[in-house]
């Protein structure tokens, strides 16, 4: 990941708490100034925290029982502030900073770790790099039109229409209940039948939802993993990976335009079991039927998607060409 990416968003969680205490101590002051009793209890809240260390170095001994009695002090005063706050119409949090973030306070991290807004912050800037974002815009389910879709049967198969149907129908379940799903989505069928344009709709429904969501090719994938792999900087590496691998949702179109080599495969395989085993879901889409799947894949990555992955098949005529027609 770039350092100067990295050193950007930092800047801007620094800008972000400075404005937030800033606030805060405006709003502070105004009430100081409305409920000076406010001003009161706020300096004998400071004034226990003195007392509590001076307790433990001049009565060591009775240390425990000093700061049982000044915390039960010190709990009343916040009590007391509380009410007084709410009585005038304030809600109990109101003289405390505002962030955006609530988990993190605005810092990017927590326990050492990125906090999930920070990874959200590098979703959003490379989807700002990338074509996706301006996708988004068209390839949505306001735009979705099942008319491009025959509603004759397709040999001894129901109406591609109908199949349409269900398998939009089957997304839109998947979206309302992303958070309890245990399945991932594999579409798969031949090209030109809406699974990218599928793939898309649910992710821009997701991410409006505050979802985090990473898209990318098949080829573009194992294309960004070899890269960051060979970088001289060995944190790219494992920056770009613990995207791909914590994001909530990771769209992988195009499954077989990869080049399969045997890194392409083990990096592959790792990120498919590490995210299955961490209940992360994916959108896998491909071109290939499942037989070549098969013949392809190892079995230890197709018994995977077989085995947790929703099979829905895309079938019909190339849409691609009907709407090129409409248009």
């Amino acid at each position: 990941m770039n350092d100067n990416i990295i050193h950007e968003i930092l800047k801007e969680y620094e800008m972000k708490r400075d404005t937030s205490l800033k606030e805060a101590l405006r709003r502070k002051n105004r009430l100081y100034k409305e409920i000076p009793e406010l001003e009161k209890i706020d300096e004998s809240i400071k004034n226990i925290g003195i007392e509590i260390t001076q307790a433990i170095f001049k009565e060591p001994d009775k240390a425990k029982d000093l700061l049982n009695s000044l915390k039960e002090r010190l709990n009343n005063l916040k009590k007391q502030k509380a009410s007084l706050l709410i009585s005038h119409g304030y809600s109990e949090d109101y003289l405390e900073p505002k962030y955006e973030c609530n988990i993190c306070k605005d810092t990017g991290y927590v326990n050492g770790k990125r906090c999930k807004c920070f990874d959200q912050k590098l979703i959003n800037i490379y989807y700002k790099q990338s074509s996706i974002e301006e996708i988004l815009k068209r390839e949505n389910f306001s735009n979705f039109n099942f008319e491009y879709y025959s509603d004759k049967p397709y040999g001894d198969k129901p109406s591609p229409r109908s199949n349409m149907r269900e398998i939009v129908e089957f997304s839109l379940n998947f979206i309302k209940n992303f958070d309890t799903y245990t399945e991932s989505l594999f579409f798969y069928g031949d090209s030109g039948l809406g699974k990218t344009f599928l793939a898309n709709c649910i992710a821009k429904e997701l991410l409006d939802r505050g979802k985090s969501v990473i898209y990318r090719t098949a080829s573009d994938l194992i294309e960004g993993l070899r890269i960051n792999k060979l970088n001289p900087d060995s944190s790219t590496y494992s920056e770009y990976l613990d995207l791909l691998k914590n994001c909530d949702l990771l769209i992988i179109d195009d499954l077989g335009t990869e080049p399969i080599t045997a890194f392409s495969l083990q990096e592959f395989f790792n990120l498919l079991n590490t995210r299955l085993l961490a209940d992360k879901k994916f959108i896998i889409s491909t071109n290939l039927p499942l037989s070549e799947i098969m013949a392809i894949y190892p079995e230890r990555i197709y018994s995977r998607i077989f085995g947790h992955f929703k099979l829905l098949n895309f079938y019909g005529e190339d849409i691609r060409l009907k709407r090129k027609m409409i248009i």
